[in-house]
């Protein structure tokens, strides 16, 4: 059977795939795992969630769950996950729990875990959750089971405290538009921005547990390039549901992606001395152009496999404070445990500010080179790496791309399917190199 957990928790069709019966399971299954060594204290979590209607009865079941183990249950309601992440870094709770499936549209779901200290589980974590599963416990009884409060308020004033001290105040008359994506930052986003100094304009900021996603937000940029250019902002910032990723754009509109905050952001950590060891984490699908800019900057860059779990595990390994992918998870170890769209728009917008400098000019320190992705469905991926026929066909590409290219051949996690990314100097040759290399790969790694 293929793992329960993602690269992000467990997500799905919501009521078919994440279904009630399937929280309270991992509620129960998560309680066990995660407070196995709080005895002679009583254990307690905290559970928020994006603005999905399903969110309404996932977080009910997670929270019976948790209870039926013994554990005491802070419902904080609708708060972005790394909301959730900071209340579980700063409070006195052994877990946090997130109800949302991010980026995807409404009919999904998903829940996602925090350990003690706001960082998400590492793969033995999660697989030990998993085999708890339907496993046979000692279930605790009469005063042992846990009980629910609800402290939603409390809870945003914290989250918005702490973003506001994390950059101070410094973005007065800086206009700001932002797409809340009828998400989980509906509320927060416009508050936070607005503490910190900036004029802010605002759309799709009311949810109505159906229309999360919807045409907006960071994966539907549109509708805030034409605001953002419209009401004469300096600069426009989208999140997603969950609004643990951000993109932006500048004033004419133009995207300034993941790689580019990040080109920006290190720059400016590295100027303050903020930049742990000149270092900063990225992905193995962050855009050459990022690379080859970080370079020429005098920063290191250390590369990891995809999802911001992954990134944050070298930052921790390494102590290095900035990394991020190119869809906008970017993260601030000093002020944050995972990735924080709000924190994230705070420090490109307060950076505007500092320099004086529009963020076009600030995100030209990375050009993007172009960059393809073609899905091959229907191959063998486990000889990804061992078909001698394929591997020289990866050499060749590379020889003729030289240092104006790269080749990156990934199996996906879940399907018979290859991902093959190429980068080249032109769009023509990306796309010619690209497309050979799929015809190799769909006929050398064809399933029987």
């Amino acid at each position: 059977m293929p793992r329960l957990f993602g690269t992000d928790g467990v997500r799905g069709l919501a009521n078919r795939d994440i279904s009630a019966e399937l929280a309270l399971g991992l509620g129960a299954a998560a309680a066990r795992v995660l407070t196995a060594t709080t005895e002679g204290r009583r254990p307690r979590a905290v559970i928020g969630r994006d603005t999905r209607v399903s969110g309404d009865f996932l977080s009910c079941a997670i929270a019976a769950g948790l209870t039926s183990a013994g554990v005491d249950v802070v419902q904080v309601g609708v708060l972005p996950t790394p909301g959730v992440a900071h209340l579980t870094a700063t409070t006195d709770v052994d877990l946090g729990v997130v109800i949302s499936a991010s980026h995807n549209p409404m009919p999904d779901n998903g829940i996602k875990f925090f350990a003690r200290g706001g960082y998400k589980l590492e793969d033995a974590i999660e697989d030990a959750i998993e085999a708890s599963l339907g496993t046979s416990w000692e279930r605790p009884i009469g005063d042992g089971v846990g009980r629910i409060e609800e402290d939603a308020r409390a809870a945003d004033r914290t989250y918005i405290d702490h973003l506001v001290a994390a950059t101070g105040r410094p973005l007065e008359g800086l206009r700001i538009a932002i797409d809340c994506a009828n998400g989980a930052a509906s509320d927060i986003a416009p508050l936070a921005l607005r503490e910190a100094g900036a004029d802010v304009v605002v759309i799709n900021a009311s949810p109505d547990g159906r229309n999360i996603n919807d045409e907006c937000g960071s994966t539907h940029p549109e509708q805030l390039q034409a605001v953002t250019v419209a009401s004469g902002a300096a600069l426009g910032v989208a999140f997603d549901g969950d609004a643990d990723r951000c993109i932006a754009v500048d004033h004419t509109g133009a995207i300034v992606d993941g790689d580019q905050i990040m080109g920006v952001l290190a720059t400016a950590f590295k100027e303050h001395g903020q930049l742990a060891q000149d270092t900063l984490v990225v992905t193995v699908m962050s855009n050459l152009g990022l690379l080859l800019a970080m370079r020429e900057a005098g920063i290191r860059t250390v590369q990891t496999a995809v999802g911001d779990r992954y990134v944050l595990e070298a930052m921790r390994a390494g102590g290095y404070t900035l990394g991020g992918e190119q869809s906008g998870h970017i993260i601030a170890s000093a002020h944050a445990t995972t990735g924080d769209g709000l924190l994230t728009a705070l420090l490109l917008a307060a950076r505007v500010v500092e320099t004086g400098r529009p963020l076009a000019d600030l995100a030209s320190i990375v050009t993007r080179l172009p960059q393809v992705l073609l899905n091959v469905p229907g191959v063998d991926k486990t000889r990804t790496t061992t078909d001698e026929a394929l591997q020289a066909a990866v050499a060749a590409a590379e020889r003729r791309l030289g240092d104006s290219g790269r080749v990156l051949l990934r199996p996906s996690g879940t399907e018979p399917l290859v991902r093959v990314m190429v980068e080249a100097a032109t769009q023509d040759e990306a796309d010619s190199v690209a497309a050979e290399l799929a015809d190799v790969v769909r006929t050398r790694l064809a399933l029987p």
